[in-house]
């Protein structure tokens, strides 16, 4: 008995399934860039509503990157959080805004107030248009002519909106959201290339391109919540 064996379709077919590999290769790197942006853009907002919980729970060490008297509110924030997407892949950076709102027995807003705090910059405090200063100490009023000078405005806040900003990274988004929202489960199993076998069987490369590209950029569509 003899079996004829179609040897160049087998041919074909291997080729078209090595660069099927290949171009799902190409797709994910080209993706990537698509996948980062949606990550960055969907992380900010986490990001935001974690330091706000934060707030929420313990006022005194992040009250300073709030409006006076809405500490935890994102109506509030007097800070700013930006993704960048380079070669090096995904990073954040916060800056700090001026605040607006006046506190009572002042008559402007405190210049520089969230940065001030946070860095526990020493302020000193001089009268303008009156011959004194009047504020509050531990509990009494005081009257004083000569400048004040604050060593550590913020208290316990100094520092701490770096440290709740370091924490979300180093814990809470690598350890715990990754695998909660299912992230880290989907990047391990792509299922994508497993049921394009047969059409890249077909089409070769451009059926590989197209999967990795889709499979890549979606991966983060939805997973944020």
């Amino acid at each position: 008995m003899i079996t004829k064996f179609d040897t160049r379709k087998f041919n074909k077919d291997m080729k078209n399934m090595m660069d099927y590999s290949i171009g799902f290769l190409d797709g994910v790197q080209l993706g990537k860039q698509d996948l980062l942006k949606n990550l960055g853009l969907q992380t900010v907002e986490l990001l935001k509503g974690y330091i706000d919980s934060n707030a929420r729970v313990n006022p005194s060490i992040l009250h300073h990157v709030y409006e006076w008297n809405k500490t935890g509110s994102p109506s509030g924030r007097l800070y700013d959080i930006v993704y960048t997407v380079s070669n090096l892949g995904l990073s954040f950076n916060s800056s700090f805004r001026q605040s607006k709102t006046i506190q009572n027995g002042s008559r402007e807003p405190f210049y520089d107030k969230a940065r001030i705090m946070e860095e526990g910059i020493p302020v000193t405090i001089a009268p303008k248009q009156s011959q004194a200063l009047r504020f509050t100490d531990n509990g009494e009023e005081v009257f004083t002519k000569t400048p004040v000078t604050v060593l550590n405005p913020g208290g316990q806040a100094e520092g701490q909106f770096e440290q709740v900003f370091d924490n979300f990274f180093n814990k809470y988004f690598t350890q715990a959201f990754l695998r909660t929202s299912g992230i880290a489960a989907y990047l391990e199993n792509p299922v994508a290339y497993k049921k394009n076998l047969s059409k890249g069987k077909r089409l070769g490369k451009s059926a590989g391109t197209s999967t990795g590209y889709k499979w890549i950029a979606n991966a983060g569509v939805n997973k944020i919540g």
